[in-house]
């Protein structure tokens, strides 16, 4: 059983929540999310906001704040094979109530199917807030250019 151990971003000025399924490898290992080089998360988001890319954790955290976003996971603790969202058993929820209690969420946001189900499923019986899909930025959505990604991820500077 992996524990997700990466405390969730938020503060009392985010507007939107962006969550995805669970931790890949490296994200645990950095103890911060998206730690991938081949995700496209950062790369996307600084495009969407037309800001420079964020490196360190410490920009990213900061980033995300500026841009009134708050981010985590639906899993807080599951069976997992390396980082392949398809092998998720047995998933435990995340508490979303102390973002959504401390924050003025505007909207929720899923990237990609699987954190898309696993919020329909477990979390959003529990919240009453619907999720807008996005594109998974993972490197196994291939067919997903970066300009595509862009492009549909463009939808959270909407709401």
């Amino acid at each position: 059983m992996q524990i997700h151990s990466i405390p969730p971003v938020y503060d009392e000025a985010s507007e939107i929540l962006i969550l995805g399924s669970f931790p890949s490898v490296k994200s645990r290992e950095q103890g911060f999310f998206y730690g991938h080089p081949q995700n496209r998360f950062w790369r996307v988001l600084a495009a969407v906001y037309e800001d420079a890319i964020p490196g360190t954790v410490p920009e990213r955290r900061a980033f995300l704040l500026r841009h009134r976003a708050a981010l985590w996971d639906v899993i807080a603790a599951c069976e997992i094979e390396g980082s392949s969202d398809a092998s998720i058993r047995n998933p435990a929820l995340n508490d979303l109530r102390p973002i959504l209690e401390a924050a003025p969420i505007r909207a929720v946001f899923v990237n990609g199917t699987t954190a898309a189900r696993l919020y329909r499923r477990y979390a959003e019986p529990l919240t009453g807030r619907p999720a807008a899909v996005l594109p998974s930025t993972s490197p196994a959505n291939a067919a997903w250019s970066l300009e595509r990604l862009i492009e549909a991820w463009r939808l959270i500077r909407r709401v």
